[in-house]
């Protein structure tokens, strides 16, 4: 992907997330802004046939709302499912187009990204999150300067919602993702 296509990109994004029950995530993608979202299908824990089916389900749903889809793991498995890209750590790369984000969380992993051609990045934590109690996060300042680090669109991840937009512009994101914060209610 070319810098040129980075306004195409979503500003918003959904992460899936086993605590989410079936229902509420179905609910929160139908919420999620039609032809101006993505999502990432995580679903990490969940075993093979029943994340498959899971994913289908999201996925029928995404095209008619014209939402990216990107599938957590590799590119191969990405590209079998029809997804739009994946997400992680898998550099290789398929005939076809797709998109590839993978997560920051240090300076490291920055800069993993860019060797790994990332077209977007999801840095977190912003802020304390429900999925990951008790962890550390990273505050705007150190946000901030991660986000200087890469030349390719960069999400902010953890603790954020809907009221966040104009703060999150200030320290380099050009957009945000949530589990809770679009679980929840609004977008």
């Amino acid at each position: 992907m070319t810098r040129r296509h980075r306004k195409k990109l979503p500003t918003i994004w959904l992460m899936t997330d086993e605590r989410v029950a079936d229902a509420a995530l179905l609910a929160a993608v139908a919420r999620l802004p039609k032809g101006r979202a993505g999502i990432v299908f995580r679903h990490y824990k969940t075993e093979g046939k029943a994340r498959r089916t899971l994913f289908e389900t999201v996925r029928v749903l995404a095209r008619r709302r014209r939402l990216v889809l990107l599938l957590a793991g590799d590119v191969l498995t990405a590209a079998a499912w029809r997804a739009d890209g994946w997400h992680g750590r898998d550099t290789r790369r398929v005939a076809r187009p797709m998109l590839h984000s993978m997560a920051a969380h240090d300076v490291r992993e920055v800069l993993a990204a860019r060797r790994g051609r990332a077209d977007l990045l999801f840095v977190s934590p912003l802020f304390p999150t429900r999925s990951h109690p008790g962890a550390g996060c990273l505050g705007r300042a150190r946000f901030a300067a991660l986000a200087r680090q890469t030349d390719v669109p960069v999400m902010a991840l953890g603790g954020v919602k809907p009221g966040h937009r104009r703060m999150l512009r200030g320290i380099g994101a050009d957009g945000w993702a949530a589990i809770d914060g679009l679980v929840g209610g609004g977008v």
